[in-house]
């Protein structure tokens, strides 16, 4: 197989517009007679589906909770970014492109960058449009703040929980199509399964979640919106439920991986209490706009931190990158946060936190500007922890937070398999290495409003409408692969919790494929892998049945593929004998300790693809081509 990008020819400023043009179209009349599952109902998932359904298409949509609102995009705090230069600091679709590249790592496709630069501008427009509360500036303008990796202010905002808030209008705008009849809304059902017919995907499997039914979904076009994989790590700022069981399905049948090692580690994170946890709390990235990272420069200093004088703070990030400060981007400030602890300057019970300190700011701007830039958020960090953050400094310390892995789709959208799409955290496209913050948001919405509508109505427009029935063979004996799987994890009656195998398959992923990889660490849990492998079907425990809610046969089924799919996680990692971004092995970094790429060999986006059981995937390159930002060491000094 051979990967083909289908980036369009031409400058890069007008490959979208002309492509647009290009692509077949479905006439108006014609759109009724096609059907679409859209997969997911975050933002990229909610948009997409009500796009296509305001478009005319029919629409079947599938969250696996009881209410499509209910998607993590709705934890999402610090806010989108859109080249709108309302600040008129310099900003720019050229600019935003390039910080985007550039803090990608140069490990990005520069075509899907720019349309996504492109799209940016509308994407406040629609939201504004919807009611979404954006905060402003006294006069009424749209009020925007920064974030790591830019030196102008683009990120558009709604307090700490912009994402509840950009999801709210996304659910009102599928809602509106619901009620019309153009979206079939399918609460508690979990996909399982794609099922391909002719080489197509042509429908999905799904389980519903209550009662355990096993269902068959057809339609002429699947589109996966299911966000990403941290979770692989156990503990992570995502929701406990997400999942790479989605993609990992698409992958076995036939749809090639892409990046699975690049993960990012989110530097602003409530520090681990203790063994008990399950989740780790998210502090937006938003709050290093006004607060200040800082250790003690003793090691041996145990002092409260509003007893450490200014002459004994170590203020690293803006000593070491004075240009940038305390908004460096998130793999560099995870990096430096890690070093500090390591080297043995971290603060709290476990010595892995560092301060994150209002004082400067409160003092500056007055403690009710920043309660009403961040009130929630600090009001958050108060109940977890019982401090006070207007009083004493926050403690943070890097977790698992985004993964810019995922599947790889051409500049259509579309993975390897005709007819599947994968839009959002859930494909590889937009973010190379390393994903600047506020760009998630931006990302999940273009891709749902503004660009799959196009390309799949070019993809249909090339299909007869209703060629796939539930009826056809194929559907029958992918339903039957899942009751087998869903067979086999009921029949668990060992001694473990999945939970525990599942922690512990997480503290070898964060040990050996967290923030710093070796080749020997990687080594190692390419075999540790199996064997917890082995250890979970032979030892986990499922109690109850497949016939009714079973939350914990969930969990065992999206551990199991956890397990298979960090395996591959690991081969990529130890593939890419490189630093780029969050993907840092120790073994290739500048003297300063910053990611060393090797542009000469790794300038590639990998993309790994299923050869069947118990063989090792087969490894597809596309080239990465930079002709309009020059590849340069990144700095941020």
């Amino acid at each position: 197989m051979n990967l083909e990008s289908k980036v369009p020819e031409g400058p890069i400023q007008d490959k979208w517009d002309n492509h647009r043009f290009s692509m077949k179209l479905v006439n108006p009349a014609n759109k009724r007679k096609y059907r679409v599952i859209v997969v997911g109902t975050g933002l990229a998932g909610a948009s997409a589906a009500a796009t296509c359904a305001e478009l005319g298409y029919n629409v079947d949509a599938f969250t696996f909770h009881d209410s499509p609102r209910r998607a993590h995009s709705i934890a999402a705090q610090g806010g989108i970014n859109a080249a709108k230069n309302y600040q008129n600091d310099g900003d720019s679709i050229w600019r935003l492109f390039y910080d985007t590249v550039k803090g990608g790592d140069y490990r990005s496709r520069e075509a899907n960058v720019y349309r996504l630069s492109q799209v940016s501008v509308n994407i406040i427009d629609q939201c504004a449009a919807q009611g979404v509360p954006f905060a402003r500036e006294y006069g009424g303008l749209l009020a925007n703040r920064s974030f790591g990796g830019a030196q102008v202010s683009r990120t558009f905002y709604a307090r700490g929980q912009t994402g509840q808030q950009l999801l709210l209008g996304a659910y009102q705008a599928l809602s509106k199509e619901i009620a019309s009849g153009k979206v079939n809304m399918f609460n508690n059902r979990e996909m399982l399964d794609i099922v391909l017919i002719d080489g197509h995907a042509r429908g999905i499997i799904t389980r519903d979640l209550r009662t355990g039914e096993i269902e068959c979904h057809a339609a002429d076009a699947v589109v996966l919106a299911t966000g990403g994989y941290s979770n692989v790590y156990y503990l992570s700022t995502n929701a406990m439920n997400c999942n790479v069981t989605a993609a990992w399905r698409a992958y076995k049948r036939g749809a090639a991986f892409a990046n699975p090692c690049f993960t990012q580690i989110h530097p602003t994170c409530i520090p681990v209490s203790g063994d008990h946890q399950s989740k780790l709390t998210l502090m937006s990235e938003s709050l290093r706009n006004d607060g200040r990272i800082w250790v003690p420069k003793d090691k041996n200093d145990k002092r409260p931190a509003r007893e450490i004088p200014e002459e004994d703070r170590h203020y690293y990030l803006e000593e070491r990158y004075p240009s940038f400060g305390n908004l460096v981007p998130r793999d560099v400030a995870s990096r430096n946060a890690k070093e500090r602890c390591d080297a043995g300057y971290g603060v709290g019970a476990t010595g892995y936190g560092v301060y994150l300190d209002f004082a400067s700011a409160i003092g500056r701007l007055g403690k009710q500007a920043i309660k009403e830039r961040y009130g929630n958020l600090f009001e958050m960090y108060e109940r977890i922890t019982a401090e006070d953050p207007y009083e004493v400094p926050m403690r943070i310390f890097p977790a698992p937070h985004y993964t810019m892995g995922g599947l790889w789709v051409d500049y259509n959208l579309m993975t390897t398999v005709p007819g599947l799409f994968a839009i959002g955290e859930a494909n590889f496209s937009d973010h190379g290495s390393n994903r600047l913050g506020a760009s998630a948001l931006m990302q999940g919405l273009a891709d749902g409003y503004f660009i799959l509508p196009y390309t799949i109505g070019d993809y249909l427009a090339r299909n007869e409408p209703g060629s796939a029935s539930v009826d056809a063979k194929e559907f029958k004996e992918t339903k039957e692969e899942v009751e087998t799987r869903t067979d086999a994890l009921v029949a668990l009656k060992g001694k473990r919790p999945v939970d525990a195998i599942h922690r512990e398959l997480g503290r070898v992923m964060w040990n050996e494929c967290g923030m710093a990889r070796t080749a020997d660490g990687l080594q190692s849990a390419l075999k540790k892998i199996p064997q917890i492998r082995e250890e979970f079907w032979a030892n986990a425990s499922v109690p109850g049945s497949e016939g009714s809610l079973n939350q914990t046969l969930e969990r065992a089924g999206r551990i199991a593929d956890f397990l298979e799919f960090s395996e591959v996680m690991c081969l990529d990692a130890l593939n890419r004998n490189e630093s780029c971004g969050g993907h840092f092995r120790e073994e290739s970094q500048t003297p300063e300790g910053e990611a060393l790429r090797n542009d000469e060999e790794y300038s590639y986006a990998a993309a790994w693809l299923y050869q069947g059981p118990d063989k090792s995937p087969a490894l597809l390159k596309e080239p990465l081509q930079f002709e309009n930002v020059a590849l340069t060491q990144r700095s941020y000094k």
